[in-house]
């Protein structure tokens, strides 16, 4: 597939702008808080509906205006068509393809895949599970879109079920609808964690010779899933944990709180590794995930670095660039001095300047 445009009205610090893609590498080039990240997040919004940032629809309006606007222009299987995201204020997004508006967000699925790999990516091993779990999410919702579903109603019944745990305290007869909301909690729980089970066998199966490839040989990765409980044993912890969940005001057990551990020949490398063995299995991830997505859509994705090549050494930058040379990618850096020194292949530059975007021609 490929980002043929993106035209942004009142998005971030974007008053009204079309930006039109090359089939190739396109480089976003200026300074600091100039607004390169905020064109990348509008594709990533425009793919998957939300933001990679987590941000809600209202942060993503320009201040002072009550709705932005999206339209993407994408190419699949040798036909242009166009996604538009109305966001509002005080109201939920509207969705369009091809003019005719959509309900669901699962019904966008497929027609823009995003491979999205920022500097935050490179430190996804040392952070906290949460960084891990949204990696998880990010991904299984762009080639799952009952993932997506599955995820949708997870995340509103644990939301119910703490806020019904809370208000116990002060009216206990609430404690009868609790089973209710556990049921849900639990089928959509058990979906979840089988999802991610199975999408883990899937990804070592591409990390396994990747990795191989960036350690030169050296290095085998696994990725363990480490969920919070196993799927048959969801219901029993979540009964037994009870009266710890009512004294708390929230739910202890459950996918929210799975974790994802990678070890280099049975080493945790997130404890006993270092830095830069750390990001090469970052890398080696982005670069799964890239095939992945091949492989589920029979398609390729559009990859994304936001400013990402400044952080990472000469040897992972070469193994990056020589990995996507035939995958359309959109770059952002702050100076061009390392396409210069280096012969990768540059089809399109922009420079943006405080939400503005202009094609130079640099060849």
């Amino acid at each position: 597939m490929i980002l043929k445009s993106v035209a942004l009205q009142h998005f971030r610090n974007y008053q009204d702008v079309e930006v039109e893609f090359d089939r190739g590498t396109n480089i976003l080039f200026g300074d600091n808080a100039q607004g390169k990240t905020n064109l990348l997040e509008s594709i990533y919004v425009s793919g998957t509906s939300r933001s990679h940032k987590g941000s809600k629809d209202a942060e993503m309006i320009q201040f002072g205006h009550e709705e932005a606007h999206i339209r993407a222009v994408v190419e699949r299987n040798g036909l242009d068509h166009q996604i538009d995201m109305h966001l509002r204020q005080k109201k939920g997004k509207g969705i369009a393809v091809d003019r005719l508006p959509i309900r669901r967000a699962a019904e966008l699925f497929g027609m823009l895949n995003v491979v999205f790999f920022s500097p935050e990516d490179l430190n996804l091993i040392k952070r906290g599970p949460s960084s891990r779990r949204r990696f998880l999410d990010m991904e299984l919702c762009q080639l799952d879109k009952t993932y997506l579903y599955h995820l949708g109603n997870y995340n509103k019944s644990l939301a119910q079920r703490n806020e019904l745990l809370k208000n116990i305290r002060f009216q206990p007869e609430l404690k009868d609808t609790l089973p209710i909301w556990d049921m849900q909690f639990v089928h959509y729980g058990k979906e979840i964690i089988a999802s991610r089970r199975k999408f883990l066998v899937q990804l070592n199966e591409m990390i396994h010779g990747i990795h191989k490839g960036i350690s030169g040989g050296k290095e085998e990765l696994v990725l363990e899933y480490r969920p919070d409980v196993a799927e048959d044993a969801l219901e029993e912890k979540l009964f037994r944990n009870q009266e710890r969940d009512l004294k708390f005001g929230m739910t202890s057990v459950g996918p929210h709180r799975d974790d994802l551990c990678f070890l280099i020949h049975n080493i945790d490398i997130r404890k006993f590794g270092s830095q830069g063995q750390q990001r090469s299995c970052a890398l080696s991830l982005k670069l799964s995930e890239i095939e992945l997505v091949k492989e589920s859509v029979q398609d390729t994705p559009v990859l994304i670095l936001d400013d990402v090549l400044s952080e990472l050494d000469s040897g992972r930058q070469n193994f990056l660039l020589n990995s996507i040379h035939d995958i359309q990618t959109i770059i952002t850096c702050t100076g061009m001095d390392d396409f210069v020194k280096s012969r990768f292949q540059i089809n399109k530059i922009f420079k943006v300047v405080n939400g503005t975007v202009k094609a130079e021609n640099r060849f």
